[in-house]
């Protein structure tokens, strides 16, 4: 993002800013990203879409010159390590490069697990409240 230009209040804003070619892209995301967390928030969190669930950050997702961005956490990355070693990527995100397919089903299994580690870390906090 240029450092002139408004922070974005929406996901729809940020696809809005990118060009046609890659917005489908980030959608086929979100699309994912919403049938496996169908309860996750939708909100920008450091410029960048975000999902969250539990009252936690689930995954973000952004758009570059060359690759789109996802961002699962290091854990989400580390589970998934295998898989993900065939993109370029570093502690808690990966890139996928815009000349390929988008791993949909990969990305899917990512959220899923991500949901349920989110649920754990808020029953977790709550049986220590009690």
């Amino acid at each position: 993002m240029e450092a002139n230009k408004p922070p974005f209040a929406t996901i729809d804003e940020y696809i809005a800013q990118v060009p046609p070619e890659i917005q489908d892209r980030l959608q086929q995301i979100r699309k994912v990203v919403r049938e496996a967390a169908p309860d996750a928030v939708e909100k920008i969190s450091y410029q960048m879409p975000t999902f969250e669930t539990d009252g936690r950050n689930l995954v973000h997702f952004a758009a570059f010159k060359n690759h789109i961005g996802f961002y699962p956490t290091p854990s989400g990355t580390e589970e998934f390590a295998e898989e993900l070693s065939v993109y370029k990527g570093g502690k808690g995100s990966v890139q996928f490069p815009l000349d390929q397919p988008l791993p949909l089903d990969l990305i899917r299994r990512v959220v899923l697990f991500r949901v349920e580690e989110n649920r754990r870390m808020r029953e977790a906090k709550a049986a220590k409240k009690r």
